[in-house]
Formats: structure tokens, sequence, C-alpha cells
């Protein structure tokens, strides 16, 4: 028999960070993480809606990188050491180099940016501007954190704002293809 998903240990009104301490669902923290989970389910959106094979992994590979991230702001900060000499994947310097890539490579092809303001030209540059938005508020979930006494590397801030710019860039490519 399979163990149920339902653990009813969150009936109370608390979840689990990453190393099982207890914190409030409304913790910033959790509202972090909740933030970048919904962010990732609207990327999961437009991968589906996507008709290049190309842009679907790289959609795919952006929500890889989003599970990291989770993980890294789903840590306790009195975990923070533990987390740092663990085996699980961060976010770093060569994600945020692949995500300007894709920036540049999209700006080198000058496409059209009218219209933006209303995003639904199709149903794809529609899914990629919702995940765009979903983006800037996990983005806007992270800067409160240091201020509650979590440390946020850059790097995340940085990842997060450049992915919003690609998203912003792919609606407008899928809207020329309306």
């Amino acid at each position: 028999m399979s163990r149920s998903i339902s653990t009813r240990t969150g009936d109370d009104g608390t979840t689990s960070l990453l190393y099982g301490q207890r914190v409030p669902k409304n913790h910033p923290q959790i509202e972090a993480v909740g933030s970048v989970d919904e962010f990732n389910a609207a990327l999961g959106l437009a991968r589906s809606t996507c008709p290049d094979a190309n842009r679907k992994a790289e959609l795919e590979r952006i929500q890889l990188d989003l599970v990291a991230l989770m993980g890294e702001i789903a840590c306790a900060e009195s975990d923070a050491g533990r987390y740092a000499a663990s085996k699980f994947t961060r976010i770093g310097e060569a994600e945020l180099a692949r995500v300007d890539a894709a920036v540049a490579a999209i700006e080198a092809r000058k496409i059209k940016s009218s219209g933006w303001a209303t995003p639904g030209a199709n149903q794809h540059a529609a899914a990629l501007d919702l995940a765009r938005a979903g983006a800037r508020r996990a983005e806007r979930r992270l800067v409160v954190l240091p201020h509650q006494g979590k440390t946020v590397r850059p790097l995340l801030l940085q990842y997060l704002n450049r992915v919003s710019d690609l998203l912003w860039l792919m609606a407008r490519e899928a809207e020329t293809k309306s």
C-alpha cells in the first residue's frame, strides 16, 4: 500500500521548511516558495502550448532551475550551512549566462513589441505573459526575505529578473506568429 499525500501535519496551519522546521503557512519563506511554485506551474502551461521543441526544452530547463531555487529558499537560515554542504543543485553563474544568452538571441531578431500591454494575441503568448507575471511576483516575494532574516543570494534575484525579461521577449516573439 502506498503512502498518502495527505499527511495531515498541515491541518494546524503549519508546514515544513526543507529540513523539517515547522513554520506557519503564511511565513515569508513559504510565501516565496509558493510564488516560485506558481511561476513553475505557469511555465508548465506555457511549455504545453509551445509549438517549438527547442523553446520547450528551454522552458523546461528554467523549470528545473526553479526547483533548485525553491529548495534554496525553503531552507531555514539556521540550516544554511547544512544546505551549503549538501548535494542539492543550485542556480549559478552558468544558469544566469544561459538566460542572458537567450535574451540576446531574441533581441538580435529585433522582434516587434507593440501591443504588449494587452496579452492574448494567441494562447502561447498569453501563457508566456502569465508566466512572466508569476516570475515578477516570485521576485517580489524573494526581495522581502532578507528583511525577515533569511539570506538570499543576489544571483537568485538576478536570475528571476532576467528570466522575466526573457519571458517578456518570448511572448512578444510568439505574438508575431499569430
